[in-house]
């Protein structure tokens, strides 16, 4: 007889939501992460510096660092939401795909400069180890069969 251990079914309706989840709240916490930076920085925030690729350069510490902050808010959504290591990869790619698009479409252009791309690659690559590693960490605890109470003769 087979084990069915780890068997999965596929449940489209399920990963359209995570995914619609993970959208909705890493944009959200982005907003957030950038707002708060604007404030403490004295700027402005619009809309351009999240989906305006050429407002990513070196001397724009503000967006570089709410895109690094909001990598590991995007693991934690992933350990949160997702709850699957090998599915981390898939929904990390799957989000900044959605960013290129939302960013290509805002921008009028495809985007071509350097430090957007280094930015999205390591930002990716930051999300998607940092949730393998919290969601690993979920998977790897012993499971509790039960309680033995041992009593001294």
């Amino acid at each position: 007889m087979a084990g069915k251990f780890r068997q999965t079914k596929f449940d489209p309706i399920m990963i359209i939501s995570q995914i619609a989840a993970m959208q909705c709240l890493l944009y959200l916490s982005a907003i957030v992460l950038m707002t708060v930076i604007d404030v403490v920085s004295g700027e402005n925030f619009v809309l351009d510096q999240l989906f305006e690729y050429r407002q990513v350069h070196v001397s724009n510490a503000g967006v570089i660092l709410t895109y690094l902050v909001n990598a590991l808010v995007g693991a934690l959504l992933l350990w949160i939401v997702v709850r699957r290591t090998k599915l981390c990869l898939d929904f990390s790619f799957t989000w900044h795909l959605f960013h290129l698009i939302i960013c290509w479409w805002y921008s009028q252009s495809f985007p071509t400069t350097f430090s957007w791309w280094l930015l999205n690659i390591a930002c990716a690559t930051l999300m998607c180890i940092t949730g393998e590693f919290l969601c690993l960490k979920t998977e790897l605890q012993e499971i509790p069969v039960g309680y033995l109470k041992l009593t001294e003769v």
